[in-house]
């Protein structure tokens, strides 16, 4: 029997352009914003999108376009698509579409290119590269060159269902530069319902018994726990009733931080990479990881080892055997997961967390157990242990940016979204020392670690979610490497406060070579006047000196409708 062709199942074929195809299949999928720069080999793609009326966002760099797509999506929970010309536009977009990759982000690049007769040896075509198509796809999931205007809808509507289906990371579709123009008989693929993967029942009991009979439980939530776009994490909140039920505490990674309300007693912040935190967890004799790789660029060492069991919950099969590989594995949907731990363990789902109230069964304010937190008969309950004992090594990270933090929590409305750079004001500071409660989200670049990331991606965040406030917050040295994107920014009339924190270039890297006994070098950056480049850019720009005139500036920022860059010195 002949199977049902997938691009022709349904509809009537057309005879229609690439170009027209692919805008077509985009807004069958719900697309109406785009992130890009025309060029000579896209404008076909520019013409439709124009018609189809979906926005079209301009960043003055592709790098600006991948990151701004990037925060589109992680605020959002829909796909950021950004769309390139050929040859360059493709590679400067690279790099935030290897960020995206390592925070599974789901991001569609669409490119033109080279012509499909083009000679394999080449000719000197305008931005003609040897294998785009490979060159790219070391850095994503996935990337697929069609070779036919009838294959199109199919390759964009498979880079849909990727998204839906698994761990999103972004991919990318290039169509060769003579197909946009060409007419071939298409049918759109229309979106199809994707079905969250259900857990294993069998290791759903095996996880249970193990929680069941935990003396020293710990929890650790990752990225794959955070549902974007939901007013309260639905994962977090289940991993804070299992924990109630348990006394266990909970931690998560920078991905994961905001998943959970920090205020909880039990809740540890996104704090993995602190050294008694480390300690807490590999002394756990279960652990359960939710949506998380349990990586060094979240624990800060390489190689760390638990000492207890490891139950990881992932939609992605190859964490259950990576570094740290799982006793027992739930490859599935993490909110479908951690219901059926709650219903094994008859955790009640239903009204609010206990993590408002001073003292709660189990668990004292200051986190410690009383060995009453197991709460049934058959249920040992958590031995009497000291507390984690990591808030000395807390306070020391973040001290001389409290008083700024503490500002900048004074002056954001709750449900801020913040968006951090690789800046030390930033990871040693508000990641860990400015806690967030659901639904504040937190978007920063972990693991492939790139600088530039803060100011494009709070641009996406504020036109994914323009109801949210959104801050971003930079170091001077990695705002310079996307700062061209205030024009962007100013464009497009965003509130939108940029906290930059000036140390005089990388500081960070300084700090590491005169740990290694060297004398810094190459490191010790003129930065220019911030406060007057935004204004010539059309934002607005102000230096402060005290935590309160911060306070001050971002509260007026968050009501003025341009930009405002705010230049700190670093420490309060």
């Amino acid at each position: 029997m002949a199977t049902e062709d997938p691009i022709h199942s349904k509809g009537t074929p057309a005879a229609i352009t690439g170009a027209r195809a692919l805008v077509r299949t985009l807004t069958a999928h719900g697309i109406d914003t785009i992130f890009g720069i025309p060029g000579t080999h896209n404008l076909a793609i520019y013409q439709e999108l124009s018609r189809a009326g979906v926005r079209c966002v301009t960043p003055r760099h592709e790098q600006g376009a991948g990151y701004a797509a990037d925060g589109y999506a992680r605020v959002t929970g829909r796909p950021g698509v950004v769309v390139t010309t050929t040859g360059p536009g493709v590679v400067n977009a690279a790099t935030a579409i290897g960020q995206a990759y390592s925070d599974s982000s789901p991001i569609l690049l669409v490119s033109p290119g080279v012509p499909t007769g083009h000679p394999r040896d080449g000719r000197g075509y305008l931005h003609e590269s040897r294998d785009q198509s490979r060159a790219i796809g070391a850095l994503c999931d996935w990337s697929h060159r069609v070779t036919s205007v009838r294959e199109i809808p199919a390759a964009v509507a498979r880079a849909f269902g990727h998204f839906a289906e698994g761990r999103p990371r972004p991919v990318h579709v290039e169509i060769p530069a003579d197909l946009l123009d060409l007419e071939g008989q298409v049918k759109i693929v229309p979106p199809y319902r994707v079905m969250p993967r259900e857990p294993d029942p069998p290791a759903l009991d095996e996880a249970a018994g193990l929680l069941r009979s935990a003396r020293r439980p710990g929890f650790v939530l990752g990225g794959g726990a955070q549902r974007p776009g939901a007013a309260e994490p639905p994962v977090g909140r289940l991993a804070m009733r299992l924990a109630e039920r348990f006394g266990a505490r909970v931690v998560t990674t920078v991905n994961g931080k905001g998943a959970v309300p920090e205020s909880h007693p039990l809740a540890l912040g996104a704090t993995l990479h602190l050294a008694a935190v480390r300690r807490w967890l590999a002394g756990c004799d279960v652990v359960l990881a939710v949506g998380t790789e349990l990586g060094p660029a979240d624990l800060w060492e390489d190689p760390f080892a638990l000492t207890g069991r490891l139950v990881r919950i992932d939609i992605d099969p190859g964490q259950m055997h990576g570094d740290h590989v799982a006793d027992v594995a739930i490859v599935a949907d993490a909110e479908r997961a951690m219901r059926g731990l709650a219903e094994r363990l008859d955790v009640r789902l239903d009204g609010r967390l206990d993590g408002q109230a001073d003292v709660r069964a189990g668990v004292r304010a200051d986190g410690r157990g009383d060995g009453r937190a197991g709460g049934r008969g058959d249920a040992p309950g958590p031995e009497r242990e000291p507390g984690v004992g990591h808030e000395t090594e807390l306070q020391d990270l973040v001290r001389r940016w409290s008083g700024q933090l503490a500002a900048l929590r004074r002056a954001m409305p709750p449900e801020t979204v913040v968006v951090g750079d690789n800046s030390m004001f930033v990871y040693h500071g508000a990641l860990v020392g400015m806690p967030m409660d659901p639904p504040g989200r937190f978007l920063f670049p972990t693991g492939f670690g790139t600088l530039g990331f803060a100011l494009p991606a709070a641009i996406g965040a504020k036109l994914g979610r323009p109801d949210l406030p959104v801050v971003a917050l930079a170091g001077d040295g990695a705002f310079q490497f996307t700062l061209q994107e205030l024009a962007t920014a100013v464009e497009l009339r965003l509130s939108l406060p940029i906290v930059v924190s000036l140390n005089g270039g990388f500081g960070e890297i300084r700090e590491e070579m005169l740990a290694r006994g060297m004398t810094p070098v190459a490191v010790d950056l003129h930065a220019p006047d911030f406060p007057a480049l935004a204004a010539a850019f059309g934002a607005r720009g102000l230096a402060v000196k005290t935590p309160g005139e911060l306070e001050e500036a971002v509260t007026e920022a968050l009501r003025a409708p341009v930009p405002t860059v705010i230049a700190v010195p670093e420490g309060d």
